[in-house]
């Protein structure tokens, strides 16, 4: 009955496929012309369709609910994996593989009857990977409601071919919403590159703060009463038109035993709220026997993390390392409200190192929730800094500045001595660009513009820049003291966080973006009044050669907005005579070598 299920359900994925594939070549051989695609209008009111979207629309069946009528995590899984890697060979022209999912947070649960909406499409194309946007959403047939369940952001790699390794042609963004994810794709790729060193400097670095803690364990569960193993043989049903074991599968297979782990611990019916990053290290074949183990690391008051790990082999061989992936659960009463869980005790040794490591990772989902996730309305303007959050905070601040140079309603405001300014004010938040070009190398740009200490040399609302730290390559953290913008006011100081980026290609800007944070070694003081920046920084384009344009932006916050606001007006041109200091000191400074923290150069 389970392979029959598993069967059929590959046979609906493929029939769909088959029925697209045939309907196109009809058409094609009646018309004389492609089968027509989905359309959608650009800003400008013109006519186009994203080729590499893909859209599939399931209707939830009691074979596909879990034993509280909602429907499975692990099939979701599989239907979003399937509709990714379809995405993905649409653009790629070839066969691809999954090589990770990004982390999933499940927002909402889907019942038996209700529809699932997945819309799938490459947001960014690198060498051999891309990265594919999924957006799945649940449609009520009888309300007509629509509601979102979860965003995510896979990636595949394109396989070899005969001719060899595949070189992938480049995405075209065509809407603001795309320019906006294939700039942003960028940032998420080098998330992704880093993750590994990020969970073991946090894990290190909070495991020595928590050290040997005397916990008390009275009625607490055992840990390893929640430990599942099971075997699965990879079956030509669970299979990929590659003939290796469905990625969507196995994340399926791992969802399965974590859920029965957590039902062991609370001895009742858990709901998956999120999916740390699954990072596929190796394939698997027809006729492998996967292995699946699962354990409770830690049980927090209202959640618990579950480790979950899949490993394959074939006859006598030894087993390979095929996925690892960090769970978390809650237990919903019938108002659909968290309940308290019971204790874990863990056990000696490798078990007290996973409740320790699970608390590090409780961390890092608080950071990636509170600093990422949330709408930039919904933060505060100063986030606290710290060694555990730095790249994440690196990751929103590049991204904040990023999306605000994507957006296309700037509104030229006035234009002096090739220097002009632009507003954009929605939501009642005043932002403003201002641009102009010099004949200076990009790079030769970037590195001037990236030690924010040499800037009071050429804009005197910097009148003071002391360095704080270094935290690597790619961030410093300044403290900078403006002057007061009355006669008889108090200067203002700022606790900046700089991060700096190179071009991810040719068709990428340098990037310099600023925000302020919270450092406990640099309070607030009654001499100073303490101004914050949300979002601020340059975005410099290579045009030619030795001719640049710069972009510098900023969302203006109470702390800022008196600086410029005349200018805006138009009772000042202070802000044309800064930027035209600007570019003299670029000028002057072309040929020498730019001052940069230590560890850059």
């Amino acid at each position: 009955c389970k392979i029959h299920r598993h069967m059929k359900c590959s046979f609906v994925l493929q029939s769909a496929y088959i029925m697209e594939t045939v309907c196109a070549f009809l058409y094609s051989h009646s018309h004389g012309k492609p089968w027509p695609q989905p359309m959608f209008i650009l800003e400008n009111g013109e006519m186009c369709r994203n080729p590499t979207e893909v859209k599939m629309s399931q209707i939830v069946l009691p074979c596909h609910a879990n034993y509280c009528g909602e429907l499975s995590a692990g099939q979701l899984l599989k239907w979003m994996d399937s509709t990714a890697c379809l995405s993905a060979e649409r653009h790629a022209g070839c066969s691809c593989i999954t090589a990770s999912v990004d982390d999933i947070h499940f927002i909402t649960t889907i019942g038996v009857g209700q529809v699932v909406n997945i819309t799938a499409k490459v947001n960014r194309a690198f060498t051999s990977s891309m990265e594919v946007g999924i957006l799945v959403s649940c449609e009520d047939l009888f309300s007509n409601r629509q509601w979102k369940v979860c965003h995510a952001f896979a990636t595949f790699v394109a396989r070899r071919t005969e001719a060899g390794k595949v070189q992938l042609k480049q995405v075209i963004p065509r809407t603001q919403a795309e320019q906006m994810e294939y700039s942003l794709a960028a940032e998420r790729r080098r998330m992704r590159l880093i993750h590994a060193e990020i969970i073991n400097d946090l894990l290190s670095s909070c495991s020595s703060q928590t050290g040997d803690e005397r916990l008390d364990y009275q009625d607490a569960v055992p840990a390893e009463r929640t430990r599942v193993e099971s075997v699965e043989l990879v079956l030509p049903p669970h299979a990929n038109h590659q003939v290796s074991t469905f990625g969507g599968q196995i994340m399926a297979w791992m969802e399965n035993v974590a859920t029965i782990s957590a039902s062991r611990l609370c001895n009742a019916h858990p709901t998956l709220r999120s999916i740390d990053m699954f990072h596929f290290r190796g394939p698997s074949h027809i006729g492998d026997r996967l292995v699946l183990k699962a354990i409770v690391n830690n049980a927090f008051k209202k959640s618990m993390e579950v480790g979950v790990c899949a490993e394959a082999y074939q006859g006598g061989e030894p087993l390979r390392h095929i996925n690892t992936a960090f769970m978390t659960f809650e237990v919903l009463d019938n108002d659909r409200k968290p309940c308290t869980l019971p204790r874990i005790r863990p056990e000696p040794v490798d078990g007290k190192r996973r409740f320790q490591e699970a608390i590090a990772r409780k961390k890092i989902r608080l950071d990636r929730k509170y600093i990422i996730s949330c709408k930039q309305s919904e933060v505060p303007l100063s986030v606290p800094w710290d060694p555990s959050n730095q790249m994440y905070l690196s990751y929103n601040n590049v991204s904040a500045l990023k999306m605000l140079a994507a957006r296309n309603n700037w509104v030229l405001t006035s234009e002096k001595n090739k220097v002009s300014l632009y507003t954009l004010e929605e939501n009642q938040t005043l932002c403003f660009k201002v641009e102009t070009h010099v004949a200076v190398a990009a790079e030769q740009v970037f590195l001037l513009l990236s030690d924010l200490r040499r800037r009071k040399a050429w804009d005197h609302h910097y009148q003071y820049v002391k360095l704080i730290t270094d935290s690597d390559e790619d961030d410093t953290i300044y403290r900078v003291v403006t002057p007061s913008v009355t006669k008889r006011g108090k200067v203002q100081d700022f606790i900046l966080l700089a991060s700096r980026r190179r071009p991810c290609d040719s068709g990428d800007p340098y990037l310099i973006a600023l925000r302020s944070v919270t450092l406990p070694s640099y309070p607030p003081t009654e001499d100073y009044n303490r101004g914050e920046v949300l979002c601020a920084g340059f975005s410099i384009w290579e045009e030619e050669n030795t001719f640049t344009k710069i972009s510098y932006y900023n969302q203006a916050t109470p702390g800022v907005l008196p600086y410029i606001s005349t200018d805006i007006a138009g009772l000042s041109s202070s802000f044309y005579c800064t930027f035209a200091s600007c570019s003299a000191f670029l000028q002057e400074n072309k040929e020498s070598l730019a001052s940069l923290p230590t560890s850059t150069l």
